[in-house]
């Protein structure tokens, strides 16, 4: 792309609190909804109901983000204005996306504040430390070989140039040593809010040689400015 044809780089300071739905989740991530097998990890979650959702489906499942500290009002508060923040955001770059999914910017909204509903229902009951817990990349609170999918969200990559290769390079094996052997992650999406395909995704794929394969697929949610796979990466089982 050239500078001439350039798309303006998404307005972000500092990581937005992510608030996507079970639905939108199988989406990006190509999975049917009948198909997640647990125990399932979602790192990056914030205000996400996916791991709501999917635990009302009988399937278990956590979620990290430094956001889940305290779990408080306050920061179910913070949640709602990130989709204050993020709907004027998109609205006023409307035209770079692709609303084949959504249908428009209010539909989107409005799956972002059914979504935050259930989270803030969720994370106020009395057992919500034993499902969210406030950690972030590249050191993760659990054992090693515990999970059998996980998944991360606009966080990987999409923040590349802020979090650096030196992050990602630790990030993404610590993603699989919690994996058991055979188990998979799932990465979304593999660009940068400039819209600009990692440089380095490569070459870091070329260090896990060994630990996993990889491969990439498409996904069943278009929405970027520029189209973007997803991620596959599975632990080689010894």
């Amino acid at each position: 792309m050239n500078k001439e044809n350039a798309l303006p780089e998404y307005p972000q300071l500092g990581v937005a609190t992510t608030c996507r739905s079970f639905d939108e989740y199988c989406a990006m991530f190509n999975v049917e909804p009948s198909h997640w097998a647990g125990p399932v990890l979602d790192v990056a979650g914030g205000a996400s109901s996916f791991t709501a959702q999917l635990r009302a489906r009988g399937v278990a499942a956590m979620a990290a983000d430094p956001f889940y500290e305290g779990l408080t009002d306050e920061a179910i508060a913070a949640g709602y204005r990130e989709i204050d923040t993020s709907a004027a955001k998109i609205a006023a770059m409307s035209g770079m996306y692709d609303w084949s999914y959504y249908g428009s910017p209010e539909q989107q909204r409005l799956i972002r504040e059914q979504s935050m509903a259930l989270f803030a229902e969720d994370c106020r009951k009395d057992d919500a430390g034993s499902r969210y817990f406030a950690a972030s990349l590249p050191n993760l609170p659990f054992e090693s070989d515990k999970f059998e999918r996980v998944v991360c969200s606009h966080f990987l990559f999409l923040y590349g140039e802020a979090l650096g290769k030196s992050f990602h390079a630790a990030a993404l094996p610590e993603l699989i040593r919690v994996l058991r052997p055979g188990g998979e992650l799932r990465v979304y999406p593999l660009v940068t809010l400039k819209w600009e395909k990692p440089a380095y995704l490569s070459e870091l794929l070329s260090e896990l040689e060994g630990v996993a394969t990889w491969e990439l697929l498409p996904t069943g949610l278009p929405f970027l400015p520029i189209p973007s796979p997803l991620l596959r990466l599975q632990k080689i089982a010894f």
